[in-house]
């Protein structure tokens, strides 16, 4: 989800920007010169030579994602028992 201010880079920029970092150009100077925040550089590099991909997806270790299919489950599943709750409260009246 991106946030109201954020500006949407194109992965190449994204690239350009982590290879400039890791051929050794000081971080400091790659803020300066492009206007990006420098905690953004940082994690574009991180990103980038950890997998090669900036998106969040790509990035993720097999228990974060299956921590992350888990929450949505367990979100799903005490919905319905809401709704079965429900239901079976309104069956009780009649």
């Amino acid at each position: 989800m991106k946030k109201k201010n954020q500006a949407a880079y194109t992965d190449e920029f994204r690239e350009q920007i982590a290879k400039l970092s890791i051929s050794g150009k000081p971080v400091a100077q790659i803020v300066k010169e492009y206007g990006i925040a420098k905690s953004t550089v940082v994690n574009w590099t991180i990103r980038y030579q950890g997998t090669g991909s900036f998106r969040e997806a790509d990035n993720r270790s097999a228990e974060e994602t299956e921590l992350i299919k888990l929450r949505k489950e367990n979100k799903q599943l005490l919905m319905e028992v809401d709704i079965l709750k429900q239901a079976a409260l309104i069956m009780s009246r009649k």
